[in-house]
């Protein structure tokens, strides 16, 4: 038969072996890996992770997989995976790529569910592993570029609830070793069961966004292997009917070669960005913006005092969704400009507790909020590979002062040291674990 584009990605997760990894990739994602689990582990702490669990605890009957954080809790493999999967973005602490999404935390639970399920003769070694956590990634990075539409921070659909899904039923079809057919009904069924609108950003709804795209990827899989089918051209472009084009505009599907030597992996390409505290990757250039002009005012002034302020102007992407001038919850602040560049002004830095109800409501917060202007340039693209922030201080003497900052440490172009990833994997799993 012809070869499609639904059939190649298929072949490719088929037929992709542990040597076509290169050491940067294996380097890179093991780094992936880690954090996501610190970050897994600091969000078991958090009350929408609590309220998944609960949920899950009343389905569980073969509790074969680990819970985070819980020691003395196991649930069925495909719950587990959701229960971690929320856990992981509950705090939107977990690692993003370009074009945007959040991929471990749709890949990384799916699998650790499922090498808890397989039996005990067959489990895979970790090479077995980290082949199926980078096919998860790999594919999801593939799709991204099916579309310029994903290039740039969302409107419509929240990537990792559509490629996510994806990314989770292609890792958990390799690590279940299904064959190619299976591999592109996988594909199909996840199409069917991807999706959620960014309306639901800055609520407790968007931590579902991973917990369904890791659990529902694992179900498709899990379906396929059982001899589910689906339409195996869910990823081609098909005039007058709808498969993954659905999802977004100006759709142009490309092919993924089959696997050989001189295969390259995009994470090969590109690195992922870790965050630094736990909120939207938007924020992290207005903080070392925020944080670059505190340091030039306490040069001027001595120390930082809000009252020498007129106004704080912040020059910032178009983007609806995290411009929030006044966050009254912990998952709006984590999605607000405002809140995080005059949290940084205040405190001289932004952390867990910058979160809690307690900081959010402060009255001298609210006063350096009550300052703040807004401002989008035309040269300030919302895309994470293009954007900066710019915080500036117009102060009451008619004196200015400006931070800026295009690339903050943590982004692909400035990656974490090995040092800063192992402070904040045992800062986030002290908070669980002795």
């Amino acid at each position: 038969p012809e070869e499609t584009v639904t059939s190649s990605f298929a072949s490719f997760i088929h037929a992709v072996r542990p040597e076509h990894l290169s050491k940067t990739v294996r380097h890179r994602s093991k780094r992936m890996i880690l954090d996501s689990i610190g970050v897994g582990l600091v969000g078991s702490t958090t009350h929408v992770f609590d309220l998944a669990l609960q949920y899950c605890r009343l389905y569980s009957s073969v509790a074969v997989s680990s819970v985070y954080g819980k020691p003395g809790v196991k649930l069925s493999p495909t719950l587990a995976a959701f229960t971690n999967g929320v856990a992981t973005h509950s705090m939107d602490f977990d690692d993003t790529w370009h074009p945007a999404t959040h991929p471990s935390g749709a890949v990384l639970p799916a699998l650790l569910a499922a090498s808890q399920m397989i039996p005990p003769n067959t489990k895979p070694n970790g090479m077995d592993f980290l082949l199926a956590f980078n096919v998860g990634l790999e594919v999801q990075g593939r799709l991204m570029h099916f579309s310029t539409e994903a290039h740039n921070i969302p409107k419509r659909f929240h990537p990792p609830s559509v490629v996510g899904t994806m990314g989770s039923a292609a890792a958990t079809a390799k690590l279940l070793s299904l064959s190619t057919t299976q591999c592109t009904h996988a594909l199909g069924i996840a199409a069917s069961l991807s999706g959620a609108p960014m309306a639901n950003a800055a609520t407790q709804a968007k931590p579902l966004h991973i917990g369904n795209a890791t659990r529902l990827g694992f179900e498709a899989a899990l379906l396929a292997a059982r001899g589910m089918e689906a339409n195996p051209l869910i990823l081609d472009d098909i005039p007058g009917c709808s498969g993954f084009s659905a999802f977004y505009s100006v759709y142009q599907p490309k092919p993924l070669s089959t696997p050989s030597d001189h295969h390259e992996f995009l994470l090969e390409k590109q690195d992922i960005a870790f965050k630094r505290f736990p909120a939207h990757l938007g924020m992290h250039w207005v903080v070392d913006a925020a944080l670059s002009v505190r340091n030039l005012f306490i040069n001027y002034a001595g120390s930082f005092s809000p009252s020498l302020i007129r106004t704080i102007v912040l020059k910032i992407p178009v983007s609806k969704y995290i411009n929030r001038p006044f966050p009254s919850s912990e998952h709006q602040a984590r999605h607000s400009f405002q809140f995080n560049a005059c949290t940084a002004l205040l405190d001289g830095e932004v952390g867990l507790s910058s979160f809690a109800e307690s900081s959010i409501h402060r009255q001298e917060l609210r006063e350096l909020l009550d300052k703040v202007v807004v401002e989008h340039p035309e040269d300030n693209i919302a895309n994470f590979d293009k954007m900066y922030g710019e915080v500036a201080l117009l102060l009451h003497s008619g004196d200015v002062l400006t931070g800026k900052c295009d690339t903050f440490y943590g982004h692909w172009r400035k990656p974490l040291s090995k040092e800063s990833l192992l402070k904040k994997f045992r800062s986030n799993a002290s908070h669980v674990l002795p």
